[in-house]
């Protein structure tokens, strides 16, 4: 029992452990101070860092509400808030960084500001489409989106304005207009909404820093209130996010950082697996845990899993986790190839519908895809199945219609006073629809899960809050609506690789497979993004806790050319035995292998993608025209901007760096590189060989 502090005796700590393996105790254990957990998939981590928190609570380190744990999702937020509640550190404080940051700013605004505090700008696009009209920029809303996430990245990565053109011409990085125009863009945005007092979810983080950097008695407030500090996933920390918690730290060191450099999937948005990776060089007298046991996965999954991140390049020592399954064997992971896309779609319904008719629930089965316009054919293949499906990022769970009807019906009668929650919460949603029987399918299935979910909700405070009631459930209601942390709903899960990040599931399957999706055509020959790509596929994988299927089409469209390939992911992954690894072999050995698919110098096979563009396999050194391709890149920017597109729409860097090499002197030459088909040749061709012509003359 606690004594009148809070405090447990020493037995009753050591029970609190129990349970957790030999890594994940000496991580929830180890002393106040820096702590580093290295927690690969399926290791547990948040059960190790609740477990953290509650320990260093009943140990008498620090007092619930003096803790603060941040993470990058509402969900994850919100399932630490359960698991602490569970461990009754009820008072812990488990949010977002954006959400902490909200906070923090409201309660500190009055005194700093004095003002209303400013309302916060949930949609950004009217403000970037002002700017972008006043720089003279396309308004369409792709071009608004693309202006939109490179403010985003550039606040993110703590770059102004004035210093956006000289920082991305030193990173290298595409960007979907010039350098000049952006900036100009950034700037009047800026200008525009704190015009209208307005912030947008970046802001939150910069100004909370600012007032802690700025203002003493605010930051000694702060700090006084706050004394021990958790954020999970830290490799996704961004420059800005590490800036806000270094003045929140104030230069103490009561920190602990969890994550994996294997899962950082962000890059694009301005993340970086660095301060992961140097934290012992900051804090050298910190402890290093590493949580490599994987709880979630059989070991066939976990294998494929290894493999996959096996064959990663330049990964630093200290990211090199080696998952060990620790579930009993299942079934091996399948592979499949299709003519096309719709056969794939339709063969995954089947699948899943064999898994449904197993016993697999269909909340616990998953579809992921690269992209979310893959989703299509997948919606309509479980429609035609009659499989009923949720498309992750479509309407939220506390925005439907039937779910707004029930809390206000709940909280009507919360000042019932029944004692059993459970059965009151049923009672009242009686009265909205909830019958004994589901229905038979369609919208009214879909309402009464939804209605169901809040009933399971009711069930999961009942069995971990003693005497829970209906108030105290609606606070609840309230909570999760606020954070955007649903239920569970009974349904197939359609998400993009992105949004299934930290989810789960006992059937996943992994589709779309082919070289120009997975990994993206877009990433190039840029060995980062191909790196980048490789960790969301092994992401991916590691989402499957028993069932994992792997597909690719070799066309989009029935009736097409089948000339997709399968990703260069998948090589060393198909079993030797498989249909699809026995025909890619006999095409490599094929004598009549058409040119297209061998190397123009050496005459070997050509087995990725870029090889395919280039015309030339990845031995044989480049004859790149340095002057012509650095002309063909400035016409390829003018081209865009004129058409008010992104350069790589115009061609991709592979497409020119193909045309820099070969130098095409007609229109034959010029599209028997890959990726200049008819389209491209009558809109760009001409072009292309006048600067082909004058690089040659000059």
């Amino acid at each position: 029992m606690p004594d009148v502090t809070g405090v447990l005796s020493t037995k009753s700590i050591n029970r609190l452990l129990d349970g957790l393996d030999p890594e994940q105790r000496a991580a929830a254990s180890a002393p106040r101070g820096p702590v580093c957990v290295l927690a690969g998939a399926g290791t547990g981590k948040t059960r190790t860092i609740t477990h953290r928190i509650a320990h260093l609570v009943r140990s008498g380190h620090v007092s619930a509400g003096q803790v603060l744990a941040v993470t990058f999702t509402t969900r994850a937020a919100g399932e630490m808030r359960t698991r602490l509640r569970g461990l009754g550190v009820d008072a812990a404080q488990a949010l977002t960084f954006h959400a902490a940051a909200r906070r923090q700013l409201r309660y500190f605004w009055p005194r700093v500001v004095g003002d209303r505090p400013w309302d916060l700008l949930e949609n950004k696009l009217r403000y970037v489409g002002q700017a972008a009209n006043r720089a003279k920029l396309g308004t369409e809303v792709e071009v608004l989106r693309d202006l939109a996430s490179e403010i985003e990245w550039a606040k993110a990565s703590l770059i102004s304005p004035d210093d956006y053109p000289a920082v991305t011409a030193r990173a290298q990085r595409d960007i979907p207009a010039p350098a000049a125009q952006i900036a100009e863009v950034y700037r009047t945005y800026e200008e525009l909404k704190n015009a209208a007092q307005v912030l947008d979810f970046d802001d939150l983080l910069l100004h909370t820093t600012a007032v802690l950097e700025e203002h003493g008695t605010v930051a000694e407030e702060f700090r006084d209130r706050y004394r021990c500090f958790v954020v999970d996933e830290y490799q996704d920390v961004t420059p800005l996010q590490q800036r806000l918690l270094d003045a929140w730290l104030g230069g103490r060191d009561d920190l602990t950082v969890v994550g994996d450099a294997n899962q950082t999937i962000y890059s694009f948005g301005g993340a970086s697996p660095r301060p992961l990776l140097e934290f012992t060089r900051r804090y050298p007298d910190a402890t290093v845990v590493r949580l490599e046991r994987d709880y979630r996965s059989t070991p066939e999954v976990v294998a494929l899993a290894n493999r996959v991140i096996g064959a990663a390049r330049g990964r630093p020592a200290g990211s090199r986790l080696k998952l060990i399954g620790q579930r009993p064997p299942g079934p091996e992971p399948r592979f499949a190839e299709f003519d096309d896309e719709a056969v794939e779609a339709e063969a995954v319904a089947r699948r899943v519908r064999e898994l449904l008719d197993g016993g697999v629930s269909a909340s616990e089965i998953a579809i992921l895809y690269r992209v979310n316009a893959q989703s299509e054919a997948y919606e309509s293949a479980l429609t035609e199945a009659g499989i009923p499906y949720l498309v992750r990022g479509g309407e939220r769970f506390f925005n439907r219609t039937e779910v707004r009807q029930a809390m206000s019906a709940l909280r009507a009668a919360s000042g019932d006073g029944s004692s059993d929650l459970v059965t009151t919460v049923r009672s009242v949603l009686a009265r909205v629809g909830l019958t004994e029987s589901p229905p038979a399918g369609g919208a009214a299935k879909e309402r009464w899960d939804a209605l169901l979910a809040i009933v399971e909700l009711a069930e999961e405070l009942a069995a971990t809050v003693e005497d829970a009631d209906l108030p105290r459930f609606c606070a609840e209601l309230d909570q999760r609506a606020a954070a955007q942390h649903p239920p569970t709903v009974e349904g197939v899960t359609l998400a993009s690789l992105h949004a299934a990040k930290g989810l789960e599931w006992d059937a996943v399957f992994l589709v779309g497979l082919a070289e120009g999706t997975m990994p993206i055509l877009h990433a190039g020959d840029d060995e980062a993004a191909i790196e980048e790509e490789r960790r969301l596929f092994y992401v991916g994988v590691t989402r499957a806790r028993e069932h994992l299927w792997l597909s690719w089409a070799l066309a989009r469209t029935p009736g097409a050319r089948r000339n997709r390939r399968r990703s260069r992911f998948l090589y060393g992954l198909v079993p030797e035995d498989h249909p699809a690894a026995r025909v890619a072999r006999s095409q490599q050995q094929k004598p009549s292998t058409p040119a297209k698919t061998r190397c123009r110098v050496c005459g070997g096979p050509l087995l990725e993608t870029i090889e395919v563009k280039l015309g030339r396999c990845g031995r044989c050194p480049s004859t790149v025209d340095e002057a012509l391709l650095e002309r063909l890149k400035s016409w390829r920017a003018d081209r865009a901007r004129e058409l008010k597109v992104p350069a790589f729409v115009v061609f991709t860097d592979a497409t020119l760096m193909a045309i820099a090499e070969q130098r095409p002197v007609d229109e034959g030459a010029l599209v028997s590189i890959s990726g200049i088909g008819a389209t491209k040749l009558e809109r760009f061709g001409a072009e292309i060989l006048g600067v082909v012509r004058a690089s040659a003359e000059s």
